[in-house]
């Protein structure tokens, strides 16, 4: 998303964060491996790594950090400094347009630093060719000057490590992606790791979440920790007001209905996805139609809201486009695809 705000039906998927919420999201973030709970698979391998870097002391290797939006690779590349014992400097693909953007950062890393690029499937391919030496020799070349004075020199980098995170893996190019030694792709959550994931937070924010409530929000949080946490914070405030900062199974359910979250774990943004396509009565809809329909851009579609009602079993991605299935039409009361009129026809 590139808009400056957020709608209300937006606020618990989005990849994006209202400014009010980026240092509570900091303080929600473990501090450790210890603390980080789920992907266990790729917190044994960054482990094993991470030692033995630490004994032949030698940089980490290049690391790439593959998943949907907030699953943690933002916070495990934190984490991965914090155990190097070095610093980490933060960028994003699309900021870096030109080459220079990128000589100057890599000429400022010291030894180990670890150099974090976010959406980095955004890098142009200029500025990714010319990661290609920084990555394999710790060289790069700059062009001095133009036209018949112009010359290349090599600059001596010292060692340090990438890491990328990308939403996208498949848009990286072969040759880049080889670069990295450690690729790891992170999975949606299971209900019990968010779960657990919420009573850690709420002792941080100070509230009491029972059990249940804590079950009820895991299993409505899309496998996704960064939304298990939006939840709770919003949700927080009414049982502030409402409950003695108490969250109950019941207060749980009305702050979902207040973010306008159905019964099935739906937000307004699938439930109209889904209405858009079940229109077609069984006809593939493309993504720029559903785009048009509900009022958002294709990417975050794809992106955000897709994968969810792909796992759930009510959207289906074919060739020629996307189709609802029958029970995404028993969800929403329209009639099952091809079955007769679509929904809101005649």
């Amino acid at each position: 998303m590139t808009d400056e705000f957020i709608r209300d039906d937006q606020v618990a998927f989005d990849g994006e964060q209202a400014d009010e919420d980026l240092g509570l999201e900091q303080t929600l973030r473990p501090r450790s491996f210890d603390q980080f709970v789920g992907q266990r698979h790729v917190r044994r391998n960054l482990s094993i790594a991470v030692a033995a870097a630490k004994q032949r002391g030698e940089a980490l290797d290049h690391v790439l950090f593959s998943g949907l939006p907030g699953l943690g690779k933002t916070t495990l590349a934190y984490l991965l400094a914090r155990d190097l014992g070095t610093n980490i400097r933060e960028t994003s693909g699309p900021v870096l347009d030109k080459p220079g953007d990128l000589v100057g950062l890599l000429t400022n890393l010291e030894k180990g630093d670890l150099l974090f690029i976010d959406e980095i499937h955004r890098l142009s391919h200029v500025v990714e060719e010319y990661l290609y030496t920084a990555m394999e020799d710790f060289t790069i070349d700059v062009m001095i000057d133009s036209g018949p004075a112009a010359r290349s020199v090599r600059i001596n980098l010292k060692p340090f490590t990438l890491v990328g995170a990308t939403t996208r893996e498949g848009r990286l190019t072969a040759p880049f992606r080889a670069r990295f030694g450690l690729l790891e792709h992170l999975d949606p959550y299971p209900a019990e790791d968010l779960a657990a994931i919420i009573r850690q937070s709420a002792d941080v924010l100070g509230v009491t979440v029972e059990d249940p409530a804590a079950d009820r929000l895991a299993t409505m949080a899309r496998g996704t920790p960064r939304i298990a946490n939006r939840f709770l914070k919003r949700i927080r405030d009414l049982a502030q007001v409402t409950s003695g900062n108490v969250i109950t199974d019941e207060v749980a359910l009305k702050g979902l209905a207040m973010m306008r979250i159905d019964e099935n774990g739906l937000s307004l943004m699938d439930r109209r996805i889904l209405e858009t396509v079940l229109r077609a009565d069984g006809t593939p809809v493309g993504l720029k139609t559903i785009a048009v329909s509900v009022g958002e851009e294709e990417e975050t579609n794809e992106d955000v809201y897709e994968p969810y009602l792909i796992r759930q079993g009510l959207l289906l991605k074919t060739p020629r486009g996307r189709c609802a299935t029958a029970r995404a039409a028993e969800l929403l009361g329209a009639p099952a695809p091809g079955d007769g009129p679509g929904l809101f026809d005649g």
